[in-house]
């Protein structure tokens, strides 16, 4: 098994990163959300992979922390659920949005991924619920820039502003991130629910 490969930038195209090691290019499956987090051609670079083996075919999963590579070997143990699945939901979804989509139970969020339908969503919230502890959910551990992200617990006005968005049309999962948000930024306006939810429909508009 190849743990992580650690070099230099040499290609990015699409969904793929061609990485020099030592005069040897290893090409990498990334997804999206990895893609827009690479740094520039040249530069050094490391990812944590995972390598998926096949009768037909030996292919390489690299993501920039371990948090994700682990999240992404959460996907794919949900049957229905192979490597480029797993790569299609981070793609569009950051782990930490995950995590509030699998505790809350929206599987219309996670559905938004190519190739992943209703009901593999549903098996998704389903299979992993019982695995995202809510000390996951509030120390944003997969937060996109690295940081802890302090959010206190869910309070009767934090509660009422994500009801708001969710009857304003929005999903769970993002109303709740949006709430987080506001409250881990702090300030007097996020005190109350009217303020909480002024703020939060900035970050959603």
């Amino acid at each position: 098994m190849i743990a992580f490969v650690n070099g230099i930038l040499d290609e990015k195209r699409d969904l793929q990163a061609i990485i020099d090691v030592g005069g040897i290019g290893y090409n990498v499956n990334i997804s999206a959300y990895t893609a827009d987090r690479l740094p520039s051609k040249g530069e050094p670079i490391k990812l944590y992979t995972y390598m998926s083996v096949r009768e037909d075919a030996m292919n390489l999963y690299g993501f920039l922390t371990r948090d994700e590579l682990d999240f992404f070997k959460l996907l794919i143990s949900v049957s229905g659920i192979g490597p480029k699945g797993g790569q299609a939901i981070l793609s569009v979804m950051t782990p930490d949005d995950l995590r509030f989509a699998i505790v809350s139970g929206d599987s219309k969020a996670i559905s938004k991924a190519p190739g992943v339908g209703k009901k593999t969503a549903e098996r998704l919230v389903l299979e992993l619920k019982d695995k995202i502890s809510d000390d996951d959910i509030l120390s944003g551990k997969a937060g996109g820039n690295g940081e802890n992200i302090s959010v206190p617990g869910a309070d009767e006005p934090s509660n009422e502003a994500v009801e708001a968005l969710v009857s304003l049309g929005y999903g769970l999962s993002e109303a709740s991130r949006a709430v987080r948000k506001v409250i881990g930024d702090g300030g007097a306006a996020a005190e109350d629910t009217e303020g909480i939810l002024k703020l939060a429909l900035k970050e959603l508009i």
